[in-house]
């Protein structure tokens, strides 16, 4: 950075034709900008300028050394000028890692949305219920939906969604229907590999607090296969309202021990840094919690 000022006080130097002009363009004094030019002077190990009481003039390694100064300093201008349009106005691309059901479920009209909006931004969108690393795997945002770990990165709530225990109707008519979480024990519970709760769902009421240990015939990764199990009459599942809220809503499945609750669900946009983000990364969040931001139904 200091060789790049030099610079600078060069080349202003050289086209003012005195240090006091290079002084009074750079604001500073005539004595700093002497000792800027002399500086770089010692760092390469050759005069640049030849100075006489009357006038400056460029030595044959200063006339060299000026113009490759000249090319390099407007080139680290349009560097600036460049990195300062992406902070200000939204384009490149958002690399993103985000939950399988939630990005299909919930996100897929949001993002179709933005990128008419901001056409010059691109979306690459990797789904993936796993957990990923942000800063070593290079993304710039990820949608986490749940209880956060402590770390150094900046959360900010999108929305909030609930947990929902159901069932298909003929598994129901077989089986029975659970009155209490206690009861949940005589079923197939089909389990969820990836919730930080392991193999025990969290129901609550006044009279009970107390996470249930489940066990069942099928044990999956992604939402969305352990929903069509239950909608086939394999269990009760026990999942997110925008996994089963469809089919629930269409009577594939039916809403068991309504009377508990489960702590609510957070839904959060992720990333690295609050300081300089970039005016894409700002955007998109931005257009995501005025898209997600009402509570569930």
């Amino acid at each position: 950075m200091d060789t790049l000022i030099s610079m600078r006080v060069f080349a202003n130097v050289v086209e003012a034709g005195s240090f006091s002009g290079a002084a009074d363009r750079l604001d500073m004094s005539r004595a700093m900008a002497s000792k800027y030019v002399i500086n770089l002077e010692d760092h390469l190990g050759t005069r640049l300028l030849n100075r006489t009481t009357r006038r400056l003039s460029l030595t044959e390694s200063g006339t060299a050394y000026y113009e490759r100064c000249v090319q390099i300093i407007s080139d680290v201008q349009e560097a600036e000028q460049a990195a300062g349009q992406l902070t200000s106005t939204p384009r490149g691309t958002i690399k993103i890692t985000m939950p399988v059901a939630y990005g299909l479920h919930r996100l897929g009209p949001v993002i179709a949305d933005y990128v008419h909006r901001y056409p010059e931004v691109k979306l690459d969108i990797s789904l993936n219920d796993r957990r990923l690393d942000l800063v070593e795997e290079g993304f710039d945002l990820a949608i986490r939906i749940g209880t956060l770990p402590e770390s150094g990165l900046i959360a900010r709530k999108l929305a909030v969604d609930r947990m929902v225990a159901c069932a298909s109707p003929a598994y129901l008519v077989q089986h029975g229907i659970p009155k209490v979480p206690a009861d949940l024990a005589r079923h197939s519970c089909l389990g969820y590999a990836y919730t930080s709760s392991g193999d025990e769902w969290h129901l609550r009421s006044d009279a009970m607090d107390a996470p249930i240990r489940i066990a069942g015939s099928i044990k999956a990764n992604n939402g969305d296969m352990l929903r069509l199990a239950a909608c086939n009459g394999a269990g009760i599942v026990f999942q997110p309202l925008f996994i089963v809220q469809d089919d629930l809503q269409a009577g594939r499945l039916v809403p068991i021990l309504g009377e508990y609750t489960s702590i609510d669900l957070g839904i959060y946009a992720i990333y690295p840094s609050r300081k300089h983000l970039s005016a894409k990364v700002r955007t998109f969040v931005d257009f995501l919690v005025a898209r997600l931001g009402a509570a569930p139904d």
